[in-house]
């Protein structure tokens, strides 16, 4: 059974199964339009707001749902943040725009009430093979261990980042706080996350989420209030294997309004499965 717990608003449980929050219960389709009904619980949250990453994912499972085409998977997922919702009730409306031999475009938006939170585009077709890729710059290998390095406590009940981290009640999120810190050089901060659902094996869905899983890179420059992220792309290579994803959360620019983050997931063969590029607001000084 799926772990719960409890919602401190109505007593009752929530379910903290990543196969559960990606469930979708079809409304209506006319071929063209599909609507889907979703819900994000607390356990799926950043401090009060549902987590932008699981967003997205369940845009992607909405797309990948109304196409109705074996084996196509959302190889890129666009987002447009337009506001952050709540937990509770999701509708997902998946607009197919391409349905190509190849090539796939579904639009989707997701809303609560009447208000849209998230605007995707998402691109849909095969995955790359096992196959060897003919040239690979993986920069994960040499930083990061297939496992997390022993005493890398994850995030929990007394843990610095768990009155925040609320994901962290469905996924194993074991981030290596000492890359988050300003480094001593003054280089740019290179963080570190080891992450796997509690309840399943990492599939495409949960890969994407790990695309926007780390806190913001602006810890490394001593900002560390609301980060909200206006727009992220990520691209999906692959199907992880089981085990743990690995994810390097880097920069190339901290400003005084936005900065960008970038995500590399790789899986516990080594294998490059999402990147992820990501626009947000820096926080106010405090």
């Amino acid at each position: 059974m799926p772990l719960t717990t409890d919602s401190s608003s109505t007593g009752v449980s929530a379910s903290t199964s990543f196969t559960d929050a990606m469930r979708l219960t079809p409304v209506s389709s006319d071929g063209t339009v599909s609507r889907f009904d979703g819900e994000l619980n607390e356990n799926w949250t950043i401090g009060p707001k549902v987590h932008g990453g699981v967003m997205l994912a369940l845009c992607a499972n909405a797309a990948r749902q109304a196409l109705g085409t074996n084996g196509v998977e959302p190889i890129a997922v666009s987002g447009s943040f337009l506001w952050a919702p709540d937990p509770g009730p999701q509708r997902v409306t998946a607009t197919i725009r391409k349905r190509g031999r190849r090539v796939n475009l579904v639009d989707v938006e997701l809303s609560q009430g009447d208000r849209v939170a998230v605007h995707a585009v998402i691109t849909l077709a095969a995955l790359e093979t096992d196959d060897a890729p003919l040239l690979s710059d993986n920069p994960v290998i040499p930083l990061m261990t297939p496992d997390p390095p022993p005493g890398l406590d994850p995030i929990g009940p007394g843990h610095p980042m768990a009155d925040i981290v609320h994901l962290a009640r469905g996924c194993d999120i074991r981030p290596s706080l000492t890359t988050m810190q300003p480094r001593s050089d003054g280089g740019p901060p290179v963080i570190e996350y080891w992450v796997r659902p509690r309840d399943c094996a990492p599939d495409v869905l949960f890969a994407l989420v790990c695309g926007d899983v780390s806190a913001p890179v602006t810890f490394g420059v001593n900002r560390f209030g609301w980060a909200p992220t206006v727009q992220l792309t990520a691209y999906l290579r692959a199907v992880p294997a089981d085990g743990w994803l690995r994810v390097l959360c880097t920069t190339m620019q901290i400003g005084h309004e936005w900065f960008d983050e970038d995500h590399v997931v790789v899986d516990a063969k080594g294998h490059v499965i999402v990147q992820s590029r990501q626009l947000a607001m820096v926080p106010a000084e405090a």
